[in-house]
């Protein structure tokens, strides 16, 4: 099962942002996924995931396909490029590919497998807020 929320509509002035697509554990997608929400995945996704805030790949979840995102969580399988301002790779998280990132924090017993290329500060996420 899927569980995909439109987070258009907010309070202005609201700082936190509570809106997230969830993709199951057992669920399968085949695609490309633009949102403007967070998005959490436990399930398979294979395609491309472009998002202007946070994409957590939880323990049971993976990707394959690149994704670029203002922040990523990794607690499952990412094989792919990796374009974000910070990736985080957790104990149980793996990455098999390409990171282009400022920060990259990578726990104890995280895995990353490929090749990480450091971002220029100044070139933050603006690109994916203003489409360019």
């Amino acid at each position: 099962m899927a569980i995909f929320n439109n987070g258009d509509i907010t309070a202005k002035g609201d700082k936190t942002d509570s809106n997230t697509a969830i993709i199951t554990a057992g669920a399968k997608i085949k695609g490309e996924v633009e949102l403007s929400c967070n998005l959490y995945i436990d399930g398979e996704l294979e395609g491309f995931i472009k998002s202007s805030k946070e994409v957590n790949v939880g323990k049971n979840g993976h990707v394959k396909g690149d994704i670029t995102t203002k922040r990523l969580v990794v607690q499952g399988l990412v094989e792919g490029s990796v374009h974000a301002d910070r990736v985080e790779i957790k104990a149980a998280g793996h990455v098999n590919g390409e990171i282009t990132s400022v920060e990259l924090v990578i726990e104890s017993k995280g895995i990353f497998e490929g090749n990480s290329i450091i971002k220029d500060t100044t070139a933050s996420m603006s690109k994916i807020e203003t489409g360019n």
